[in-house]
């Protein structure tokens, strides 16, 4: 990152999502993030039977969108039915999750503001031109 924040490098840019590296976080679970400094885009593509993972996030909401596929998001015990082009706010401190129902099934999860624990993956854009 610059003194100037990671947005001096991106301004005017295109970026493809398959041109960011994707990191597999556990069974049927791959990742790609883009950032800059004020937003998170997460792009997770999922497989039918994965891991499921409930968790919460106490310091910010989730706005999910569902480009692929077909699941059930499920949020503090309640599956809400999601198709490809649904969103769904989900609050801060409720615990949510995802399972697909048909592959493939694409999320993409934003973030205001970005997401810390996901910096790690965001080094690719340290490195940009």
């Amino acid at each position: 990152m610059t003194d100037k924040g990671r947005n001096a490098k991106l301004y005017n840019r295109v970026i493809n999502w398959a041109d960011i590296p994707e990191t597999e976080l556990r069974k049927g679970v791959r990742r790609r993030v883009y950032s800059t400094d004020e937003v998170m885009v997460a792009h997770h593509s999922l497989d039918v039977g994965m891991d499921l993972n409930p968790h919460s996030h106490d310091d910010f909401d989730q706005l999910v969108y569902i480009a692929e596929g077909r699941c059930n998001y499920h949020v503090e015990g309640v599956a809400h039915e999601m198709t490809a082009g649904s969103f769904l706010l989900v609050p801060k401190g409720a615990v949510h999750y995802i399972e697909p129902l048909e592959e493939p099934c694409v999320n993409i999860d934003f973030f205001v503001p970005p997401r810390e624990d996901f910096a790690k993956s965001l080094s690719y854009l340290d490195d940009l031109p």
